[in-house]
């Protein structure tokens, strides 16, 4: 993989006046490196290289890594052992970071924990028992045997359902429709706001999809993706969550489709950067302020982290400014033990494993609630298998990764093992105990799609644009890219029209004065 181009905070002005040799080149500031941003610089410079436009692009990511909320961390400290953290997986209709991952020669990790271990893949408990448990060498999810036997044709149904409206998303992708420049009016010209501005509870059931299936496999795949029962989340979101095909992570973390984009973007990357300030001038140019100081002048700013998170002071405050909405706070816990589950945890017989994916439903006498419920957990799986290389003796151990709703006691962790895990233990791991190694991570990992038929503005005002608004419509990794190469068409064709009408450039002569000033 090459090398991202990460440039140090203290030489800002130095390092982009140098890159600023043409003086109608069009500067850009992208704060954030997550999936919106860097899609957004990787997409800006290609388009900005077909219409013949010089740019300088340089990314203000306070974070020491890119990816945002993609990001792996390493198991034992051993940097050969690295899981996900965050974003895990992309999907085959995800376009974008298939393409990219092609496009970078970045190889898909394996999935055959299960197999490896001839244990089944997949089970959905809730809290009682395992309503289903899949093995991964059955046929493909829609297909399995025990699903139409126990649910009827709603599989089917619920798949056709599904293509349905991933096939009406898809269309936002192309030429007439992309790129767009309101997302609350593609949303109903693509004939979606039936599906965004209903629960997925009502979706469902407008539709004919049993009950049964609903609650016991549909609200297992939200609760995992999205820590949502079916009366909290809306339709699109949830036949997004059915839309499994073709699921792959990169070996190494998926963060490094993102990494790609921004080197290949030519980008001047500034990490542990935080922009605490915009500021529009008469002309039309931002000053942008860091934390410490430092100020620089773009003719484009854009916004490519959810506002209420950024710290960022706009002033003066743009046409439009984007909602304050709730975002879910989940609880990741990863954590290392020579131990598998204990099938007594799960009511199961001593002599039958607990699959390598418990995903959590609730049980038929329990309302759903705007919480985890009686399971006590979203999902719990196996990642991996690795060794532990401090051990007193070298031993192999399983990585497990668990989605909850509040940090994980020890006593969680005593009870899915089957021995006791200490209070220091959870906190921090025992090289040779039962839980080696630990990991707790809490993330604002997405809003909680609510339905809603109206979403935030792309562009919150002239030369200043947001890409985070795509998330209450879908939170994903693609959709944020997605949304990160709208904008960047939408700033393209700005230009193209611009210079059409002789109005481009100029700016940078601004810009180039301030840096002097500063130098």
């Amino acid at each position: 993989m090459r090398v991202l181009r990460v440039i140090s905070l203290l030489p800002i002005a130095g390092a982009l006046n140098s890159r600023d040799e043409a003086h109608n080149a069009k500067r850009i500031a992208i704060i954030g490196a997550g999936a919106g941003g860097s899609s957004a610089a990787y997409h800006l410079a290609q388009y900005a290289t077909e219409a013949s436009i010089p740019t300088n692009i340089t990314v203000f990511e306070r974070n020491s890594y890119v990816g945002g909320r993609t990001t792996t961390v390493n198991a034992w400290d051993d940097p050969n052992t690295s899981v996900e953290l965050g974003g895990s997986i992309f999907v085959e209709v995800n376009h974008i970071m298939v393409e990219a991952a092609k496009r970078f020669n970045l190889s898909a990790a394996e999935h055959n924990v299960a197999t490896r271990l001839q244990i089944p893949d997949l089970g959905i408990w809730n809290g009682k028992e395992f309503v289903i448990i899949t093995r991964a060498d059955e046929d493909t999810w829609w297909d399995k045997a025990k699903l139409l036997w126990r649910y009827g044709t709603a599989p089917l149904w619920t798949n056709r359902l599904m293509k349905s409206a991933v096939g009406k998303f898809l269309s936002i992708y192309d030429e007439p429709i992309f790129p767009w420049k309101s997302l609350s009016d593609v949303v109903e010209q693509v004939g979606l706001l039936e599906v965004t501005g209903v629960t997925g509870e009502q979706y469902l059931k407008a539709n004919g999809i049993g009950e049964a299936f609903a609650k016991e496999i549909i609200q297992a795949s939200t609760r995992v993706n999205y820590a949502s029962n079916l009366p909290y989340i809306h339709g699109l979101e949830t036949m997004v969550c059915m839309a499994t095909n073709g699921a792959m992570q990169i070996k190494g973390g998926n963060w490094q489709i993102f990494a790609n984009m921004l080197d290949s973007s030519g980008a001047t990357v500034h990490l542990n950067t935080t922009v605490a300030r915009i500021s529009k001038q008469e002309d039309g140019t931002y000053v942008t302020s860091t934390s410490t100081g430092h100020t620089a002048t773009y003719d484009e700013v854009i916004l490519a982290a959810p506002l209420q998170y950024s710290d960022l002071v706009i002033d003066p405050a743009p046409e439009h400014v984007p909602d304050e909405i709730p975002y879910t706070k989940l609880f990741v816990t990863l954590f290392a033990s020579p131990f598998r589950l204990d099938p007594k945890a799960f009511n199961l017989g001593a002599d039958k494993p607990v699959p390598q994916y418990v995903l959590t439903t609730l049980p038929d006498n329990e309302e759903p609630q705007d919480n985890v419920g009686s399971p006590g957990f979203f999902s719990i799986s196996i990642l991996d298998q690795g060794i532990n290389p401090h051990s007193s003796t070298p031993r192999p151990e399983y990585i497990y990764k668990i989605f909850n709703h509040e940090r994980v006691t020890p006593k969680i962790l005593t009870y899915i093992l089957g021995h006791d895990v200490s209070d220091d233990e959870a906190e921090h791991g025992d090289v040779n105990g039962a839980v080696s190694w630990i990991y707790h991570k809490v993330w604002y990992s997405y809003p909680k799609e609510y339905p809603r038929v109206t979403f935030e503005e792309i562009k919150l005002d002239e030369g200043l644009w947001y890409t985070s608004g795509i998330e209450s419509f879908i939170s994903t990794m693609e959709t944020s890219a997605l949304s990160g190469k709208n904008v960047a068409r939408l700033i393209r064709d700005e230009w193209v029209a611009k210079k059409a009408d002789g109005e481009l450039g100029g700016k940078s002569e601004k810009a180039e004065e301030v840096f002097q000033e500063e130098l």
